[in-house]
């Protein structure tokens, strides 16, 4: 590979901001917080194939926190699996590329997701589904700390564990906001690492989630968890909107926000250090 983690996480922001720049309006801040996973899940950990996009035995990502579906499709494209010009059809009539993700209409989705805790639901099946097959699938999950919220998440997280789901490595993006406000405020998950473990889950937790550095260690020993008989959940502290500073400014107001086409390429000039 030509490009180093740093620059595709880079070429991810800018195409999410870009796609949602050109909408007008869109999941932006939960978006951006979780760029830097979907970087080192498709560019460095995942067994995947973008010109075989079903093949048998290919590890699995499940985005079941739905609103970060343009991240996702970023991803998909800069990976190989469409045209990137397919991404300024995001979410506009005809497209295959719908707010939330599809596996009937996006090349390179492995699960139709959006409602909350579903997703989730969906890659424990998807686990036990590999184990049976015995295809040496790891199957990938991102959930939202909002989401965490929802009961479905802990009758999932507790049904993984009683089978011994090992290859099941689940992330949780940290970034503290929902659409109402704090997650503290609504309905507080901490300590979220201590509920995890006693649901028999392998917890790790990253300081930086949006340090691609710290994402990589954390999936390569995340991996170290396979044959253990429990389940790993990364709980990623990122911050949402990161990269675009008028954006994480606006907080929780960021998680569905207007964008105008300037102000996205005013944002991706400043990535790239052309402002």
């Amino acid at each position: 590979m030509n490009k180093d983690l740093k620059e595709i996480c880079r070429d991810i922001r800018c195409d999410t901001i870009l796609s949602i720049g050109h909408l007008g309006v869109g999941h932006i801040g939960g978006c951006l917080s979780v760029v830097e996973l979907l970087g080192v899940l498709y560019f460095e950990a995942m067994r995947i194939d973008p010109k075989d996009p079903q093949k048998a035995g290919r590890d699995r990502f499940i985005c079941s926190k739905g609103h970060a579906g343009p991240a996702v499709y970023a991803t998909l494209a800069n990976r190989g699996y469409f045209d990137r010009a397919e991404l300024l059809t995001l979410n506009q009539g005809g497209t295959d590329l719908p707010s939330h993700c599809d596996m009937l209409r996006t090349t390179g989705i492995d699960m139709t997701t959006g409602s909350l805790g579903q997703g989730f639901s969906c890659a424990v099946g998807a686990a036990l589904g590999a184990k049976l097959a015995r295809d040496g699938a790891i199957v990938y999950t991102l959930i939202g700390d909002g989401e965490s919220q929802e009961g479905q998440i802990w009758e999932a997280a507790m049904f993984a564990a009683a089978k011994h789901l090992d290859n099941l490595i689940a992330f949780t993006d940290y970034n503290k906001l929902q659409i109402g406000g704090t997650v503290a405020e609504i309905n507080d998950i901490a300590p979220l690492a201590e509920k995890w473990t006693a649901f028999g889950w392998h917890v790790i937790e990253v300081e930086d989630g949006n340090d691609v550095e710290q994402v990589s260690a954390a999936v390569a020993h995340a991996k170290l968890g396979l044959g253990t008989g429990k389940p790993t959940m990364v709980i990623l502290n990122t911050v949402k909107g990161c990269g675009v500073p008028w954006i994480v400014d606006l907080g929780a107001g960021n998680h569905n926000a207007n964008i105008t086409e300037e102000q996205a390429k005013a944002a991706v000039a400043a990535l790239r250090g052309e402002a």
